[in-house]
């Protein structure tokens, strides 16, 4: 629960407001201030969105194995919208412009507020693209145009915060010191919190320092199991309040036991070996 927080995150003057935003943060946390959040979002940004619908389709097992919420598009939300009722999500109000286009090259806002609150969704996300010099200044201000927005209705504001670009295409784009300032830019522009890349290094603690927002950790690295569990368990180690996680759930052989070893790293800290042994001991089986 994050009501022990409340300064972080909330302007004192006006309560029904403040614990109305309080509200829809602790559907996204869990009561110990972290979660685990599927990311189903990837067809506005891309053309390999293997394993995105059956996982929609199972959301209940999932959330049954330990899943805190689920960012989804406004499609998602309405194809799925009977299995979607079994978790909290965060509405995906921003797309790329050239889907063919892996790089993500620009995007726009299509929604906003109103569609989240229509959708009875408990936050939004949208891109910001700091450093790159044909996207940054649009995708800040659209961050920005969303947070005001946002604070008449009470409803967090996700930033999902990416140095240089969607890929990894130099060194500072992958850099901690980039990363975190990157981080706390995003807070200043009316962010609640914060979705960024993680690098594997003792430095990424400088991001959850540096950004004053609970910052959930981009999904990681496509590897082998055990060492992706040992990716989540060093986040988790350096100060991240979570993961939203896309292909590493929507594209194993073994979802629902991906969720449940995700949330015996996040929410119980076990170690990644037997964060394994419990990945290993669930099953898919529809």
């Amino acid at each position: 629960m994050l009501g022990m927080s409340l300064g972080v995150f909330f302007d004192q003057e006006g309560k029904l407001n403040i614990l109305s935003k309080l509200r829809r943060l602790n559907q996204i946390f869990a009561s110990d201030g972290r979660a685990v959040v599927a990311a189903l979002d990837g067809f506005v940004f891309s053309k390999a969105t293997t394993g995105i619908d059956a996982t929609s389709a199972r959301i209940a097992r999932l959330v049954d194995a330990g899943l805190d919420a689920a960012l989804v598009t406004y499609g998602q939300a309405q194809t799925y919208e009977h299995e979607l009722t079994k978790v909290t999500t965060i509405l995906r109000v921003d797309a790329s412009t050239d889907v063919y286009d892996p790089s993500v090259p620009k995007t726009a806002a299509f929604f906003d507020v109103n569609d989240a609150l229509k959708l009875d969704a408990a936050g939004i996300v949208c891109m910001t693209f700091p450093g790159a010099d044909s996207r940054e200044s649009e995708s800040h201000q659209m961050l920005a145009r969303l947070a005001r927005q946002a604070a008449e209705w009470s409803m967090p504001v996700i930033a999902e915060t990416l140095p240089f670009g969607y890929p990894i295409t130099s060194t500072q784009s992958d850099d901690p010191h980039y990363i975190a300032a990157a981080a706390r830019f995003s807070a200043e522009l009316g962010a609640d919190i914060i979705k960024t890349r993680f690098t594997g290094t003792a430095d990424d603690a400088l991001i959850v320092k540096n950004a004053s927002r609970p910052v959930l950790a981009l999904g990681g690295p496509k590897t082998d199991t055990l060492t992706y569990f040992k990716f989540v368990y060093h986040c988790i180690e350096v100060g991240a309040r979570g993961v939203a996680v896309g292909r590493n759930i929507t594209q194993d052989p073994n979802p629902v036991g991906m969720v449940a070893a995700l949330h015996a790293l996040v929410h119980e800290n076990v170690k990644p070996e037997l964060a394994f042994d419990i990945y290993k001991r669930q099953t898919t089986n529809d």
